[in-house]
């Protein structure tokens, strides 16, 4: 059964991008593990966007994405369906394979299409913040992975908008990585 995820990256103090939406401190992060007491285990990105069918964005995600492509840039989600969540008119990239939905409803009334349209794979909350939160609030949110660069921002945009409701999330997977990031995995509770 398909499965609804937020994967991100968020700073050792819970930020995934700057106040002004940037994100330098990830795109330009350099590091590597130096660590006694655990390995460092391979995997990541390329391995988690095999398991994805479709994705979900934010509209301020979304216009970062358009910026960092613009002057012949492709599409970086070519062959999966994107639902982009705006109220705005939006503009949609050009190209093969390129399915971009803009939509504006409530997630729930959504999510149903939205799986389906992942075939057999799942769900990827890309961001920001509040997308997640609404899935989150909806009790349609199924897994949180999120890989802890050690960056302090100060301040920023919140992992979270709100506290997701259901208490708790539950620990299921710590991965170090040799660049000196940690991915943590959790499974919500509703």
């Amino acid at each position: 059964m398909a499965r609804t995820r937020y994967y991100c990256a968020a700073s050792l103090d819970g930020y995934i991008a700057e106040a002004d939406d940037t994100i330098e401190w990830l795109t330009g992060y350099e590091g590597r593990y130096e660590g006694d007491g655990a390995q460092p285990v391979a995997g990541g990105y390329d391995d988690f966007y095999a398991e994805i069918g479709a994705l979900v964005i934010g509209s301020v995600t979304y216009e970062w994405i358009l910026e960092h492509i613009a002057g012949g840039g492709e599409w970086p989600y070519s062959g999966k369906p994107c639902w982009i969540l705006s109220s705005r008119t939006l503009a949609v990239p050009e190209g093969e394979g390129v399915d971009v939905r803009i939509v504006n409803a409530p997630v729930a009334d959504l999510h149903g299409e939205m799986l389906a349209s992942a075939g057999e794979r799942d769900l990827w909350i890309v961001g920001g913040g509040n997308v997640a939160s609404q899935f989150a609030d909806a009790g349609l949110l199924d897994e949180v992975e999120v890989t802890i660069v050690p960056v302090v921002l100060g301040e920023g945009k919140q992992l979270f908008d709100r506290r997701p409701p259901g208490g708790p999330m539950q620990l299921t997977g710590v991965f170090p990585r040799a660049n000196g990031m940690v991915e943590l995995r959790y499974a919500v509770r509703s």
